[in-house]
């Protein structure tokens, strides 16, 4: 299939991303392989996940979920998660994914700028729901597979069409809360485009994209596009360690791999070596170092080509390893725009062609008109990716920073207003500012710091920022607490009186 039929297959006025995604395929072909800490797995196949998503759409009819609703779900990578997924799609409904990773704070925001009354999650991850007020509880377990093995499948699934909405993720800056970002049917001809060009994945591949799918890399490659493009994914439902990973490629013979920078980092420096040869690697989140690309040819048998995308775009500028689309790798540089795309610099910004990317499927964040109109040119000619960058003269894009000031840290974007949001509640803090600085063992690309203006009867102390830690932690999230707290008497700021979080940055 060309790029020309898959725009035209997600794009069509009738398109129902349940089709599109499950019903289309080969009942009798696998979707996903499972696998558990412990190396178990399973498969799931495209009619296994049909038939349980059909009557989990009927259990969530009758629970009020209608076309146009927004369904959070928090739950790890296990075969209830697609089912949900694909559930929610079929009656026209929008998914909001849910980090598990997350406290409470983050997860009541997402619910509530959602306007979510229902929220679907697991055993592990249900306490973490109980002090949102307004919403109903759907988890899973037994009474749950009860309900679903009791409902009648659904007869039909609602067509949203190309436009229709059927994601909402949340991506956030500098200043101000999250933003929704509206994902609709026709981005799955992008997601699929990726998948094709950008890593390569074939038929007789073992694909594995170890991203979390409670964010954008994981969701849309690691679910979405495998679903679209009917490639098999493996879904390991475990944390991140060296071990484990260095397992699972060895265990199930894995051929096409990818993750984030800090994965392949963790790797290089735990000295394992997988005995399984990697055809593709695949790396997205923040630029490689040139150590891991020069590790990757030895330890993965082949090197490892970095990518670059936003949750607004998904990936659009890659080092792509189709044939078709492959170009040498520049050290340092993410690439070529992906074909359906055409880039540029504009003001010293990466920016998007509007006009002359057929793929792109952003229009604008979820009632908030004035974030949008920050993201295009006057003219709307141009998207603007808020990363500032260069571009050579033989056509390679080069990242130079991120203008948003969005922390990278072991894979994740972190927004530096969610984590100041939590600690200026604590009683000793009068102002705060949160910056991403380079991990000093080389692992996680960024680590977060926070600069602390403490009340004036209170004092500096360690057990104090131990306590402003464990706050972030418990409150918001375990991978974005500060690993340093500076206490320090004033936070530099501009006349208008926003920080310079550059100036805290050189410090």
């Amino acid at each position: 299939m060309h790029l020309d039929a898959w725009t035209a297959a997600y794009d069509s006025p009738g398109a129902s991303a349940a089709h599109l995604l499950c019903d289309r395929h080969d009942p009798g072909a696998v979707a996903f392989t499972f696998v558990g800490a412990d190396l178990t797995s399973h498969d799931v196949t495209y009619g296994e996940l049909a038939e349980r998503s059909r009557r989990l759409a009927t259990v969530l009819a009758g629970l009020g979920v209608r076309e146009g609703d927004r369904v959070p779900v928090l739950m790890g990578k296990r075969p209830e998660l697609v089912v949900t997924l694909l559930a929610i799609l079929r009656l026209g409904a929008v998914h909001v994914p849910l980090f598990t990773a997350f406290a409470t704070g983050a997860i009541r925001m997402r619910v509530e700028g959602s306007r979510a009354r229902l929220v679907v999650t697991e055993p592990s991850q249900r306490a973490k729901l109980d002090p949102i007020e307004g919403i109903e509880v759907l988890e899973t377990g037994d009474a749950f597979d009860g309900l679903v093995d009791a409902a009648e499948p659904l007869a039909t699934s609602v067509a949203a069409g190309g436009d229709g909405t059927m994601l909402q993720l949340f991506t956030s800056g500098t200043t101000g809360k999250p933003k929704g970002v509206p994902v609709p049917v026709r981005a799955l001809a992008s997601f699929h485009c990726y998948l094709h060009y950008g890593l390569d994945v074939r038929e007789d591949d073992v694909f594995w994209n170890a991203a979390d799918p409670g964010w954008a890399y994981g969701l849309y490659y690691g679910v979405l596009g495998p679903l679209a493009a009917g490639r098999r994914n493996l879904l390991l439902d475990a944390g991140f360690t060296p071990e484990s990973t260095v397992a699972v490629l060895d265990r199930f013979g894995v051929t096409n791999f990818a993750g984030a920078p800090t994965m392949y980092r963790a790797l290089a420096k735990s000295g394992l070596v997988p005995s399984a040869r990697l055809r593709r690697a695949s790396s997205a989140g923040e630029p490689l170092t040139p150590e891991v690309v020069e590790w990757a040819r030895g330890a993965l048998g082949t090197e490892v080509r970095d990518h670059y995308g936003q949750t607004e775009l998904g990936m659009v500028i890659n080092n792509h390893w189709h044939p078709d689309a492959a170009r040498p790798v520049k050290p340092g540089s993410m690439g070529q725009p992906m074909p359906g795309y055409a880039a540029g610099i504009v003001d010293g910004q990466i920016a998007i062609d509007v006009e002359n990317s057929p793929l792109l499927w952003f229009t604008g964040y979820h009632d908030d008109p004035e974030k949008t109109a920050d993201r295009f040119t006057a003219d709307k000619r141009w998207y603007l990716t808020a990363d500032s960058g260069r571009l050579d003269d033989d056509g390679y894009f080069f990242f130079t920073a991120r203008n948003d000031d969005v922390i990278l840290a072991a894979g994740y974007r972190i927004g530096p207003f969610d984590v100041e949001s939590v600690l200026i509640t604590h009683p000793a803090v009068a102002d705060v500012a949160v910056v991403g600085r380079p991990d000093p063992e080389g692992i996680r690309g960024e680590v977060v710091e926070a600069f602390v203006v403490l009340t004036e009867e209170t004092q500096a102390s360690d057990d104090l920022a131990a306590e402003l830690q464990r706050l972030v932690r418990d409150n918001y999230s375990k991978h974005a607490y500060p690993r340093t707290v500076h206490f320090v008497d004033a936070l530099p700021k501009t006349p208008s009186g926003k920080i310079q979080r550059y100036l805290l940055r050189q410090r």
